[in-house]
């Protein structure tokens, strides 16, 4: 489902030179009309589909196509982004609607610490860190004084 920038609701993150979803798109598709103020997707079919710039636009501009099998004709997926999770609203044809939420986080920002418990790194250039020299069937020159 590749995004695509709703011009209704974008305003081009108050005329900054890049907005929020220029900033995160890792392929980036993400552009500023500057005549208009306004983001959109240059390339929606190189999207990955990774929804960063769904989950990171301040307004909520940014809308995502549903694919068929996913989302049956005249349906409409449409993220609402919380403070602690994203909520993917699909709107049926029939009118129903169902929300479904996701957390952003799962643990409080600021809370991992990914080091502890390891042991401090020791010196670069260790021949440990070269892998098995037996294995590779190479001769690794071993630094001096080692």
């Amino acid at each position: 489902m590749p995004s695509y920038v709703n011009p209704e609701k974008c305003d081009g993150c108050k005329g900054r030179d890049k907005t929020a979803c220029m900033y995160i798109c890792p392929n980036d598709l993400m552009t500023l009309d500057k005549e208009a103020m306004k983001g959109y997707n240059q390339e929606p079919e190189m999207c990955w589909e990774c929804y960063s710039c769904v989950k990171i636009c301040p307004q909520s501009a940014i809308e995502v196509r549903g694919y068929a099998d996913f989302v049956p004709m005249g349906a409409r997926v449409t993220p609402l982004r919380g403070t602690d999770s994203i909520i993917w609203a699909v709107k049926f044809r029939n009118g129903t609607v169902k929300r479904f939420r996701f957390p952003i986080r799962t643990k409080p920002e600021g809370s991992i610490r990914p080091y502890d418990g390891l042991n401090q790194p020791g010196d670069l250039r260790d021949i440990v860190l070269a892998g098995d020299r037996e294995k590779l069937g190479a001769e690794i020159p071993v630094p001096a004084g080692k």
